[in-house]
């Protein structure tokens, strides 16, 4: 089996999130068959892959595109049929969620998105999925010759196989015909100086208990004072209050922080779903009977106007 796994670059070094597919892929094959591509990053953080467990790692040179699905798509495929590869890893993140489908076209592959477990039977690849919002999980069998899987991040923890290793560095410009260029992105805005919930290894979210847009600086202090990321609930989101990039949930972002902390919100499995897997989950809610409180590690039953103000002073007196 020969995996190739597409990698994203984010201030000079490799995604979390890339760096668990490439762990990832250690568990369908050995190293010598984990390739990791890229577009358009730079040497030293793809050579970075081989600590993970990739031995090469190639690089396409294409300044003329920063990530279009199509020409993305087109790229991936056709290096993957040059060079024998019949399994093609992808985060579940938008990029991932977008190119994979195209690939799995392309190759003409059995595709499993989301998967949040992979194990090898035979010659074949069964992977685990959640299904009715994640109430349950499926194990999905791939029949066809190629396969295409797209992985939930913060579910493979990345783990550094060989500290120091590098992988195998290469790079090439990729053909692309005007089919492929018929989607173009003309310029990326991002927060500066904003942690993203699927990346912060602490995430402070807030609900509707909240009451209202402004009482979310409660939320906001504590985020800060614990070095963490802001999150919110789907009718927090809903409602206006919070961006949907802040959003976590079945709909919105999956988590998987250190420490997950609940702010008025029940519980509803659709929220659940995307947080579900955080190490410690801490919840402050003032009903008792809250659903949120049967996944927590510590609850604490109270207001939270009253509640987030004094834990947002102890711990700013612990700095």
């Amino acid at each position: 089996m020969k995996v190739l796994v597409l990698v994203e670059e984010h201030n000079g070094s490799l995604k979390r999130s890339s760096c668990e597919a490439i762990t990832a892929a250690n568990q369908l094959t050995s190293s010598d068959n984990i390739t990791a591509i890229a577009l358009n990053a730079s040497e030293s953080a793809l050579k970075s892959a081989g600590k993970y467990g990739a031995s090469n790692a190639v690089n396409a040179n294409e300044s003329s595109i920063k990530g279009e699905a199509p020409a993305l798509s087109k790229i991936i495929s056709d290096y993957a049929q040059q060079n024998s590869f019949d399994t093609v890893l992808f985060a579940a993140d938008s990029i991932g969620k977008e190119v994979a489908p195209r690939v799995s076209v392309k190759l003409e592959a059995g595709y499993v998105s989301d998967c949040v477990g992979l194990e090898v039977n035979g010659s074949d690849i069964v992977a685990t999925k959640p299904v009715y919002a994640g109430k349950a999980q499926a194990k999905v069998k791939i029949n066809t010759a190629n396969n295409v899987l797209s992985l939930r991040p913060n579910v493979f923890t990345a783990k550094v196989i060989a500290e120091g290793t590098e992988a195998n560095y290469s790079e090439f410009t990729p053909t692309l015909d005007d089919k492929s260029k018929s989607v173009k992105i003309t310029s990326i805005s991002k927060n500066e100086g904003k942690l993203d919930v699927a990346e912060a290894d602490i995430v402070v979210s807030g609900g509707r208990g909240l009451k209202e847009p402004e009482n979310f600086n409660l939320v906001e202090n504590l985020a800060n004072a614990l070095g963490g990321a802001v999150g919110a609930s789907r009718a927090v989101v809903d409602a206006g209050w919070r961006p949907h990039s802040e959003q976590v949930g079945q709909t919105g972002k999956t988590v998987s922080p250190s420490l997950y902390v609940a702010c008025a919100i029940s519980g509803a499995v659709q929220h659940l779903a995307g947080m579900s897997s955080s190490k410690f989950i801490v919840a402050i809610n003032k009903d008792a009977d809250a659903p949120i409180f049967k996944i927590t590690d510590y609850g604490i039953v109270g207001d939270v106007f009253e509640v987030l103000p004094k834990l947002t002073e102890k711990i700013k007196a612990r700095h």
